[in-house]
C-alpha cells in the first residue's frame, strides 16, 4: 500500500501544479511561464545530479534524453495553452485520452499486437472525448478559444502518446535524476532560442508562485518514479485518475469553475478505457505528470 499512497501524494502535488501553471499561463503567457520554470528547474536539478559525481552519459543515451525533451516540449507548449482556455476539470479529462493513444502507437512503431480489450478501450475513449466536445458547443458562453483549446490539448496528448513510448526506453538506461536534469536543460535551451524576441521577465511578485510551481513539479516527478519503481503499473494505474477529482476542486476553489454533466459522463468514459486498456497492456498507461 506505501507505493499506492505514495503515487497518490503525487497526483495530489502534480494537480495542485497544473492549477499553479495555468494561474501563471493566464498572467504572463505560455511561453514565459514554461521558460521560467524550465531554467528553475534546470538549476535545482543539477545540484542533485551533480552531487552525484556522475558521468556524462554516452552519446546514445544522451540523444533519447534530448529528443523526448524536445517531444516534452510540444506537450507542456500545447497542454499549458489549452489548459488556460478551458475548465480545469474540462482539460485534465481530455488528458487522459493518451494512453489510449499510446496503445496504438505501439502497434506502428513497436509492432506490438492490437488486442480486443484495446479496441474497445478506444472507443470508450472517442465516445468520452465526443461528449465533452458536444457538452462544450451546448454551452451559451461556448467561444473559439474554448475550441482551440480543446484542440491544443489534444494535440497535446498525441505527443504524450510518442513521449510514453520514449519514456520506457530511456527509463532503462539513465536514473530519474539524470533525466530530470538533462530534461530541463534541454528544456531550457529550447526556450531560450526565441528568447531575444519574444521572452519577457517575470515580475517579482510571480517569482513565488514560480518557485512554487518548479518545487511541485520536482518533487511529483520523484513520488511518482519512486512509486512506479515499487510497484506494478496496473496497481498504480487507478491512482492517476483522481487527478480528475482534484481537478475539480482545485478549479472551482481557484477559478470558480462549475463541472457539467457532460465533462463527468466523458472523463469517467475516458478513465474507463484507460482501465480497460491498462488490463490488457499495464504499462501504455503511464501517468502524464511523471514525465511533465
Amino acid at each position: 500500500m506505501i507505493p499506492v499512497l505514495v503515487c497518490s501524494l503525487a497526483i495530489l502535488i502534480l494537480s495542485g501544479m497544473d492549477a499553479a501553471m495555468k494561474s501563471l499561463v493566464i498572467a504572463v503567457g505560455v511561453y514565459n511561464t514554461v521558460m521560467w520554470r524550465s531554467l528553475l528547474a534546470t538549476a535545482v536539478s543539477a545540484t542533485g545530479w551533480l552531487a552525484r559525481s556522475p558521468a556524462w552519459p554516452a552519446y546514445p543515451v544522451l540523444k533519447i534524453h534530448v529528443i523526448r525533451a524536445l517531444i516534452i516540449a510540444c506537450i507542456l507548449l500545447s497542454f499549458f495553452w489549452g489548459l488556460a482556455k478551458l475548465p480545469l476539470a474540462e482539460g485534465i479529462g481530455l488528458s487522459f485520452v493518451a494512453p489510449l493513444i499510446a496503445l496504438f502507437l505501439a502497434a506502428i512503431l513497436l509492432g506490438e499486437r492490437i488486442r480486443r480489450q484495446a479496441i474497445w478501450a478506444s472507443l470508450a475513449g472517442i465516445l468520452g472525448v465526443a461528449i465533452i466536445l458536444a457538452g462544450q458547443f451546448g454551452k451559451a458562453d461556448f467561444s473559439r478559444d474554448m475550441l482551440l483549446g480543446t484542440a491544443a490539448v489534444l494535440i497535446s496528448t498525441l505527443f504524450y502518446a510518442y513521449n510514453l513510448i520514449l519514456g520506457r526506453r530511456q527509463a532503462q538506461l539513465a536514473t530519474p535524476i539524470e533525466i530530470m536534469f538533462f530534461q530541463n536543460l534541454t528544456l531550457s535551451i529550447v526556450f531560450l532560442i526565441p528568447a531575444p524576441w519574444i521572452a519577457s521577465s517575470l515580475p517579482i511578485n510571480l517569482w513565488l508562485s514560480l518557485a512554487g510551481v518548479t518545487a511541485l513539479s520536482l518533487s511529483g516527478q520523484y513520488l511518482m518514479s519512486w512509486s512506479y519503481a515499487r510497484a506494478e503499473t496496473q496497481y498504480l494505474i487507478p491512482t492517476e485518475y483522481s487527478a480528475f477529482i482534484w481537478a475539480i476542486a482545485l478549479g472551482w476553489f481557484f477559478f470558480d469553475e462549475a463541472v457539467g454533466w457532460t465533462t463527468l459522463i466523458g472523463a469517467g468514459l475516458i478513465i474507463a478505457g484507460c482501465l480497460i486498456a491498462a488490463r490488457s497492456n499495464p504499462k501504455l498507461s503511464e501517468p502524464i505528470e511523471a514525465t511533465v
